[in-house]
């Protein structure tokens, strides 16, 4: 087991949301949100496409209603879009010419609640395969604990969420700078370790991967498990989310 020193800062992991009210963490803790397919893979992508802002939502109908007022809406139920909404949810929906320097309002069945259920925290970073390394970097520059979110699919345990929370929290023990006395970061590095040298197979296993196929969403897949195709640090403050890499 990785036993930190009392000064160093320490990684938590929630599985699911449900988990959240568990956690005892030091006050000022950040928290990473994780939903690899597809929600904060699609965020990092709208951001490394030029988009000015992401205004997510938790509800439908909150989305519906700045719809009404002229926003850019991307918004998925079950993985499928909604009539009323400008975009899915997938990462090659942000093209530069469609969120280049707009505003986005973004609504998801798994990411954007989770997203509200952390919201009070001092700030949430977005994580995801495509900017692992970026954020590794912006954490460690932190210096504070980390409760890393795993989305998971309606509060349920999901793999491929395990899977990153594993990359990122042996990336960040390994730097020396962050220790964890907790099992389920120890669960889950133990699972990226497992999986890490045939992603793309261990993803197999994974149900989520699988309701995206049977509704033709599966072309993103490769491109959500590739590390470090962009290094925008996309982080929720205040009710917005903005790339630390231009502010």
């Amino acid at each position: 087991m990785h036993l930190p020193e009392s000064h160093t800062p320490s990684i938590e992991v929630c599985f699911t949301p449900k988990l959240v009210p568990e956690v005892q963490l030091a006050p000022g803790y950040l928290v990473v949100l994780v939903d690899i397919l597809r929600a904060t893979t699609s965020v990092c992508a709208a951001f490394e496409n030029g988009v000015k802002e992401i205004l997510p939502v938790a509800t439908t109908d909150e989305a519906r209603a700045l719809k009404e007022q002229g926003y850019l809406v991307a918004l998925e139920q079950d993985g499928k879009k909604l009539d009323f909404a400008d975009f899915g949810n997938s990462a090659f929906n942000f093209t530069r010419e469609a969120v280049g320097g707009r505003t986005l309002v973004y609504c998801t069945t798994n990411g954007t609640r989770a997203l509200n259920i952390v919201k009070e925290a001092e700030c949430v970073a977005i994580g995801a395969f495509v900017n692992l390394t970026a954020l590794t970097g912006w954490l460690i520059r932190q210096r504070k604990d980390i409760l890393i979110l795993c989305s998971g699919w309606k509060n349920r345990f999901c793999l491929e969420d395990t899977l990153f929370a594993g990359a990122l929290a042996d990336r960040l023990i390994r730097s020396g700078n962050y220790g964890t006395r907790c099992d389920s970061t120890e669960a889950a590095i133990d699972l990226w370790n497992t999986a890490k040298n045939d992603l793309t197979g261990y993803i197999e296993k994974a149900a989520h991967r699988h309701r995206l196929k049977s509704l033709g969403l599966d072309d993103v897949i490769p491109y959500s498990l590739t590390p470090d195709s962009t290094r925008v640090v996309p982080v929720y403050r205040n009710g917005v989310i903005l790339d630390e890499n231009n502010h």
